[in-house]
């Protein structure tokens, strides 16, 4: 199992597991070949783990009570791409049951969905928001056209306190799903940043062959109007 910070990267799953997990959930979803799985997993449960041990929690220490009593960062409730026109509802995610990750359901009125075992967008550590390309019979998906983004296209997540945190397009990386590229992903970072995945490429009776994903980081402030 591969170490994991808490603060820095997604949890519980080590970072291939979740990537694979990922690829295969939004296949489904794309693919058409049945609904996306709704986020399910209990506000404040502990999702299962992908190895099914149930060995007992060590005693929290005394630092980590005092941060369970600090007030838990905003989570993500909107996201506009003004650059491809997306302007959508952001859900939270987990795992479910078989352990695989949690995807927006694959309905008319796609959103997009926080995976919330990573950190909420503008804290530190990459941030993974999911988007469908295609949501079967119901045609494009709100990440629809993720691949057009080009760097320095901004993106803007709102919170649930009311706040925005905005950030600027990096990059964008086409990749065969076999090759996900999991530590470029997940990997940890000093600062908040954001990533953004859907599926890409050919399409297949199986769904779609690749991987696009977005890498972001905060973006610069507006300049002031005169």
């Amino acid at each position: 199992m591969t170490r994991l910070s808490r603060r820095t990267t997604p949890a519980p799953v080590s970072r291939r597991a979740f990537a694979a997990a990922v690829a295969s959930s939004l296949l489904t979803g794309c693919a058409g070949q049945g609904p996306g799985r709704t986020a399910t997993t209990p506000s404040g449960s502990t999702p299962p783990s992908p190895t099914g041990s149930t060995s007992p929690s060590p005693s929290p220490s005394p630092a980590s009570r005092a941060s369970r009593a600090s007030p838990a960062p905003a989570e993500p409730v909107g996201l506009r791409i003004p650059a491809i026109g997306v302007d959508t509802p952001v859900i939270r995610l987990g795992l479910t049951a078989d352990g695989t990750v949690q995807v927006p359901p694959a309905t008319a009125g796609d959103r997009a969905g926080w995976y919330r075992h990573s950190p909420p967008p503008g804290q530190t550590g990459p941030s993974v928001i999911l988007g469908h390309v295609t949501v079967g019979a119901h045609g494009d998906g709100v990440f629809r056209h993720l691949a057009r983004l080009r760097r320095g296209d901004r993106i803007t997540v709102r919170l649930e306190n009311g706040r925005t945190t905005a950030f600027a397009v990096g990059s964008v990386r086409t990749v065969a799903q076999a090759e996900f590229p999991t530590d470029d992903v997940y990997g940890d970072v000093r600062r908040p940043e954001l990533r953004l995945i859907t599926c890409g490429g050919p399409r297949t009776a199986g769904g779609y062959r690749d991987s696009v994903i977005v890498f972001a980081a905060p973006a610069e402030p507006d300049a002031p109007k005169p």
